[in-house]
């Protein structure tokens, strides 16, 4: 099976309460490699370019606020199956349906402030990756 990449954010959330170390633990136990990594601080703007796709949706200026409101962690996962595995190491979106072990379920505190967001699609993966790294900064 060939290596994968996927995009993966850590929230202000979790950015707030120094979760950073403690969340990529749980990514690299789960044998995702981190290949590209980040701190910035989004502006609403770039936030709501990023969150596009949900434009329409009644939260999108909840979700571009807050995404705004602390610095975040980009990053690049790598791995065997790494959208899938990135997806179950991170749990539900909301973090009452959860499973045990998962950072959401070990580190979130609502579903508006769920502490991680990993791509859902490799189109996806491929997309959120070019809009905050350059080929230069892939490095695995």
């Amino acid at each position: 099976m060939a290596l994968e990449r996927t995009f993966s954010i850590i929230k202000p959330d979790a950015t707030r309460r120094n979760l950073t170390g403690a969340i990529n633990a749980k990514f690299e136990e789960a044998g995702l490699r981190i290949v590209a990594q980040k701190r910035i601080h989004l502006t609403k703007a770039q936030a709501g370019v990023f969150y596009a796709v949900h434009a329409e949706r009644p939260f999108y200026d909840e979700l571009c606020d807050f995404m705004a409101s602390a610095p975040i962690v980009c990053q690049v996962l790598e791995g065997e199956n790494a959208i899938t595995k990135n997806r179950e190491v991170m749990g539900a979106t909301n973090p009452a349906d959860a499973a045990p072990g998962t950072i959401r379920a070990e580190f979130a505190q609502c579903v508006g402030e769920n502490s991680v967001h990993g791509s859902d699609a490799p189109e996806t993966a491929a997309e959120e990756i070019a809009y905050f790294f350059s080929g230069l900064e892939l490095v695995g």
